[in-house]
């Protein structure tokens, strides 16, 4: 029985843990390196395995650093089964067709720059057709609590993570000659006292344990003190006569703010007449399905639904699909809440959005989610005073605020109290985080008496 770790190993996107069991390969998740150009198209570009070999893909959740590799999987060569949650799937396909079409858009974009220096066309990575071929390697659904046999010698259980709607983590139970290994793997947990969705449920007794560390050196700010930073923000913004930019993830994060900024105006904290922009087709999107899929939703959410309540729409909102409304919002120069993807501003309509404000002083962008090394989202939270967007210099003069509290990750405190019920786990494998928070945590399990490793990309553990 073996694991690898070939991606999230170092860092904390790129997820794809390769494990070994009996002669069968199962691959939980398989998703895309964020950062910086060249490093991220060359780790994108190779798995570190042959695709070809892989039986199983266990997926813990539709985040583009868990889903994004799948069409490159299936694309060289992948034909086995995808298993994921029936909420994981349905966002899974709005995610991976969204990055075919920015991914496209950035091709014609290169290749036009191309073209003026005599060089060959760039291709996209993958295309809708690509991902329509994914689609069709979900053949089963996994329902939280439910185990089911996935091979001889394999049962699986999907347990309810809180991180976004249908997300899991995963228990396997496998029998590999005379010796039974039962291994967890956390995917991404999220963390307590979250309106929209569950508290995650606690691990299952295990023999290995593979978590995420995102947030393992620190507690996040209680959740009131954030909202009360998301009035004052946007409070303070409409006083200069600016605009908010908040760069949002689709899922659930846009959710989320949706439902603060609906709560504040009706507890009279924000202007009644407040316009508010989702600019985000996925987004749009994902909302409705988080309708379809209750079973992911807190009490609260779910009461208010059924009450007739839709928990996330406010007076001033507008829904912005069309490309050309999306462009009319950067003709308001001020009094706009805009929310927009993507939340790292990696690519996708935020970088608009910056363009036209980042450089005005009345103006306010404010972070609501986690920015890896490399993005430019983190370039501007550490104090860049000055960024490149479409290949044009932006002077940031805008007012910067970072709200660390609507993590939908789990924070130290929140891993430490999961893995507590996982027993005593005789190995540990920390992921999905830079190396100086899985050391801090590593640390304290060592305190307490567990073997822990700090994987390195493409490292391999026998079990």
């Amino acid at each position: 029985m073996e694991i690898a770790f070939h991606g999230a190993a170092g860092g904390v996107t790129g997820s794809c843990h390769p494990l070994t069991i009996g002669g069968k390969s199962i691959l939980v998740d398989c998703g895309l390196f964020q950062g910086e150009d060249e490093e991220r198209a060359a780790r994108n570009g190779t798995f570190g395995f042959d695709p070809k070999t892989v039986d199983y893909v266990l997926l813990t959740h539709a985040h583009l650093d868990h889903c994004g590799r799948l069409p490159l999987l299936v694309k060289e060569g992948f034909r086995g089964e995808i298993i994921s949650t029936s909420a994981t799937r349905d966002l899974v396909r709005l995610v991976l067709l969204d990055a075919a079409g920015l991914q496209a858009e950035e091709a014609k974009r290169e290749s036009r720059r191309k073209a003026r220096h005599g060089e060959e066309e760039s291709a996209p990575a993958y295309t809708e057709l690509d991902v329509f071929d994914t689609m069709d390697r979900f053949t089963r659904i996994a329902a939280y609590g439910k185990p089911f046999t996935l091979c001889d010698g394999v049962r699986v259980t999907f347990g309810d993570a809180g991180h976004i709607l249908g997300s899991a983590w995963v228990l396997i139970e496998a029998q590999e000659q005379a010796k039974r290994t039962r291994l967890v793997f956390s995917g991404d947990l999220g963390g307590r006292d979250h309106p929209v969705l569950n508290m995650p449920s606690p691990a299952p007794v295990a023999d290995v344990v593979i978590m995420e560390s995102t947030y393992a050196n620190r507690l996040h700010k209680p959740l009131d003190s954030s909202i009360a930073e998301l009035r004052d923000a946007i409070g303070d913004t409409l006083q200069r006569g600016g605009n908010v930019v908040i760069p949002t993830f689709a899922l659930e994060r846009s959710q989320e703010i949706l439902y603060y900024l609906r709560d504040l105006v009706e507890r009279g904290e924000l202007p009644h007449h407040l316009t508010v922009f989702l600019d985000s087709p996925m987004a749009i999107s994902a909302t409705r399905i988080f309708e379809r899929h209750p079973q992911s939703l807190s009490p609260l959410m779910r009461d208010l639904f059924a009450r007739g309540v839709d928990p996330f729409h406010l007076p001033g909102l507008h829904f912005t699909r069309e490309t050309s409304d999306s462009m009319a919002i950067n003709q308001i120069t001020g009094g706009a809440v805009i929310l927009a993807g993507s939340g790292m501003a990696t690519g996708g309509r935020i970088l608009h959005h910056l363009r036209h404000n980042l450089w005005r002083r009345d103006s306010s962008v404010v972070f609501v989610g986690y920015a890896a090394a490399g993005t430019l989202a983190r370039a501007i939270i550490d104090g860049a005073r000055q960024v490149r967007i479409f290949g044009e210099e932006v002077r940031v003069a805008a007012h910067i605020y970072t709200i660390g509290g609507f993590s939908a990750h789990a924070d130290r405190d929140d891993l430490l109290a999961w893995l507590a019920s996982a027993g005593t786990p005789r190995h540990t494998f920390l992921v999905h985080g830079e190396d100086a928070q899985r050391e801090v945590l590593a640390a304290t399990l060592r305190e307490r008496g567990l073997r822990v490793d700090l994987p390195a990309l493409h490292s391999h553990y026998t079990l």
